[in-house]
């Protein structure tokens, strides 16, 4: 279901944004993960438990492996290939000297979890 949605203002300053529309809120409950692929991009949506909906890219940075057979928790993202963790509420890598997920900025908009990929 991704759309481009359209430019939008920022800090008082134009800046291109590029949110797409991934799915309606409804389709995403809380301790659940969603892999999309957006124009060859892929999204990884999280809702930790307790927490807000997340959005990262969608491979991990250890070895740039898609996250498509990661395990979710409801607090932790665990890569299927190497088993790296992240902290799902923010993206932190919890694997000693790892790097964490790439964040991309969410927003709940008319009834859809939307996220910038600019």
């Amino acid at each position: 279901m991704a759309r481009l949605l359209p430019e939008t203002v920022e800090k008082g300053r134009f800046k291109k944004m590029a949110f797409v529309a991934l799915c309606q809120t409804g389709e995403l409950t809380e301790g659940q993960m969603v892999l999309f692929r957006v124009e060859r991009k892929s999204v990884l949506l999280v809702w930790p438990s307790g927490g807000t909906i997340q959005a990262y890219r969608g491979r991990c940075p250890h070895q740039d492996v898609p996250l498509s057979d990661a395990h979710f928790d409801g607090k932790a993202v665990t890569c299927g290939a190497h088993h790296w963790c992240f902290d799902g509420g923010t993206g932190a890598c919890l694997t000693p000297g790892g790097r964490g997920l790439k964040p991309y900025a969410v927003r709940l908009e008319a009834g859809e979890i939307q996220v910038d990929l600019a």
